[in-house]
């Protein structure tokens, strides 16, 4: 009984963050479409809950990925951030 009680309480909090965008995300850096807050145009015909990314190149030179998902209130939430490897061809 004790096993089936935990496994409930894990499901339980499975389920019921399933869908919601609540979190605040990851920050903001420069380069991300929401560094000097959220932009002006609202993305109208996109449906909410669906995503996007936006890659750039940041201070230091590296490229980075970012997807955004759309809130309910049209605001843009950074779910996830991904630098992608910087590699020399030349070895010199």
């Amino acid at each position: 009984m004790g096993l089936g009680l935990v496994l409930a309480i894990a499901l339980t909090g499975c389920t019921t963050s399933s869908g919601s965008y609540a979190s605040v995300g990851l920050a903001p850096i420069p380069g991300s479409i929401t560094y000097h807050g959220q932009p002006r145009t609202k993305l109208t015909k996109s449906p909410v809950g669906s995503s996007f990314p936006h890659t750039f190149t940041d201070q230091w030179g590296r490229q980075v990925e970012e997807i955004y998902i759309i809130r309910p209130d049209r605001s843009l939430l950074i779910a996830e951030r991904h630098y992608r490897p910087v590699f020399s061809l030349d070895d010199d």
